[in-house]
């Protein structure tokens, strides 16, 4: 169900409570007995009041001292706590079994979005800031879990006291309830124009607050560079844009959901002195007695409150709407081609892998490649070179399926990747990216991400392989030192050599390395380039390079160019070609 009008996002919405029938019906009938009792209790108590007030003139005109006893009054009064004490025992009901009921909902919307972000074609993280995509699973399920605690539930507690109590209004006083809906009247009317602002301005306040978590969380990530090229006070400015952005539309919303409840509580006062006035004279004239009265009043109170709530809550209600809406939008992203039903399967590749006339572009009407065409052969190193934004990385990320190709095939031992599941060939890779990403954890358990399992003996096999073993008995705890997920006490060389023991513990039958060892100095990138030599023997690798001195060893290098591969073969034979490959060869050692 798409969620284009705010009839089908509530729909949508209230769709999640459909598992929550038996909690919900315990809150419904707390409802009902809640509004029953709101309702009967001035009544009740107007024969009370009226029965105190009769005692209380009969022992003034006797002459004797006034009493309660239980047969006097004393009985009513205690029937009447016992009302009061049960109304409060519903309403604590309903609260707290609706909280529940809305903490599980959102429970379930949030494992909804967390399996829909793994869903998620990288497309959309491209196109996404990462502290907008935070923002759906933070403020907008905070703000629709506020709602549907407080908020529905008194609404609907409010219609049904309003409905009641006027029905008992009519009963006593038909002129002084026609008088106070007309007070009411003029309050609805202001509350249907603020909530249709409302809407607008609660959209506009969850999109600012997106926008400025996504502006936080950049300059957080980047802050080391916005310090070396001296750019803190744009930085500053551009945050203090976003702040004021949501500062302002805060101020809207608000404005909006705070101004409404003091208006309308000034007409009801209002209302309470003129029907205070009216009532009087009809108790000087005998027509209404004192219970009567302030019953009356009681009645006032609870339908006046109320709509005062129903204002302030339908205005809440708006919020919540364009938070669900936004969320609904999310869970309504274009997916990842979903796995064949019966995918086929590749167990440990032998590394035959075949490009077959493949085009791909990040939007269909621009192809970035076009007729891709080449094969590696098991245990080969394939060098993919060129200049910056020739298609290097776009070209790995299709041969694990992180983007998937317009036409053409891509083949791993002769199966077409497309018929595989994402899992089943992404276990045959290894991946050692140029952006390091370890996270909060151990550095054993951050070497063992592949491979969860492995024991403590294989972990440092594989750290030494890596020429990281040293470093890490270096640290407080050797390999049971803790650290976060940005890593801030390693440096960058450090948390390259920790994921490429990754791959090695991993023991993929190919390897990706996509500028694997430009984080290291010299002498470390020559020892790890040992250690890469000896895990790629028998493997098929491709390997992403700036440096062409590290691939000149490559059985095929692939120079690309705008997408396309211009030139394939040897190191020799592109350097015979006195093509695009020779001149940067040669330009990057003149």
């Amino acid at each position: 169900m798409k969620t284009g009008n705010q009839q089908g996002t509530a729909a949508r919405l209230f769709g999640y409570l459909k598992d929550q029938r038996i909690r919900l019906t315990v809150v419904v009938v707390s409802i009902i007995f809640y509004v029953i009792l709101s309702i009967w209790n001035p009544m009740y108590s107007a024969v009370v009041v009226d029965h105190l007030w009769e005692n209380i003139q009969a022992s003034w005109t006797l002459g004797v001292p006034f009493a309660i006893t239980w047969e006097q009054t004393g009985g009513e009064l205690a029937r009447l706590a016992v009302q009061y004490f049960l109304a409060w025992l519903f309403y604590y009901l309903q609260v707290y079994l609706m909280a529940s009921v809305a903490e599980t909902m959102i429970l379930r919307m949030r494992r909804q979005i967390a399996a829909k972000l793994n869903r998620l074609p990288l497309r959309f993280f491209d196109q996404n800031r990462a502290g907008e995509i935070l923002s759906h699973v933070t403020s907008d399920l905070d703000k629709i879990s506020e709602v549907m605690q407080t908020g529905l539930l008194k609404l609907i507690t409010a219609m049904g006291t309003i409905v009641g109590s006027l029905a008992v209004m009519f009963y006593y006083s038909v002129p002084l309830t026609v008088l106070f809906l007309v007070f009411m009247a003029v309050c609805m009317v202001i509350t249907k124009i603020v909530s249709e602002k409302s809407l607008k301005y609660a959209s506009e306040q969850q999109e600012t607050i997106g926008e400025l978590t996504g502006v936080a969380e950049e300059y957080y990530n980047g802050r080391n560079v916005i310090k070396a090229f001296n750019h803190e006070e744009e930085s500053i400015r551009e945050m203090e844009r976003a702040t004021e952005r949501v500062c302002v539309a805060n101020e809207k919303v608000g404005f909006l959901m705070n101004c409404v409840n003091p208006l309308i509580r000034l007409l009801t006062r209002m209302a309470h002195v003129v029907i205070a006035l009216i009532a009087g004279r009809s108790m000087l004239n005998g027509t209404m007695t004192i219970g009567v009265v302030q019953a009356f009043f009681q009645y006032i109170n609870q339908t006046a409150e109320p709509m005062t709530e129903a204002s302030y809550m339908i205005n809440s209600l708006q919020s919540a709407f364009a938070s669900a809406k936004r969320t609904f939008q999310l869970l309504d992203e274009e997916e990842e081609k979903p796995d064949p039903a019966v995918p086929a399967e590749v167990e440990r590749a032998k590394g035959e892998i075949r490009f077959d006339h493949i085009s791909f572009g990040y939007e269909p009407d621009h192809l970035l490649m076009k007729d891709i065409s080449f094969t590696a052969r098991p245990g080969q190193k394939i060098a993919v070179v060129g200049s910056t934004g020739a298609g290097k990385t776009s070209l790995v990320n299709l041969l694990m399926r992180f983007y998937e190709v317009n036409s053409g095939r891509i083949l791993l031992d002769g199966v077409n990747t497309g018929e595989m599941s994402r899992k089943g060939l992404r276990k045959n890779f290894g991946m050692v990216l140029q952006d390091t990403w370890l996270f909060g954890g151990t550095v054993a358990e951050n070497i063992a991400y592949g491979r969860p399992d492995a024991p403590r003996e294989e972990i440092i096999g594989a750290a030494m392989a890596a020429k990281a073993d040293y470093f890490i008995r270096t640290m407080p705890q050797g390999y049971d030192t803790v650290i976060d997920h940005e890593a801030s006490n390693l440096s960058a060389g450090q948390k390259q050599l920790l994921t490429i023991a990754r791959v090695f513990l991993a023991d993929p039958p190919v390897i990706i390395l996509d500028e694997a060892t430009s984080s290291v100095d010299t002498r470390t990138e020559a020892e790890i380039g040992k250690a890469m030599n000896l895990l790629m023997t028998g493997r098929t690798s491709f390997v992403i390079a700036h440096r062409l001195s590290t691939i000149r060893d490559a059985d095929l290098i692939l120079y690309m160019e705008h997408g396309n591969i211009i030139e394939q073969g040897s190191h020799r034979e592109l350097l015979k070609k006195k093509g695009a490959y020779a001149a940067l060869y040669y330009s990057q050692f003149e």
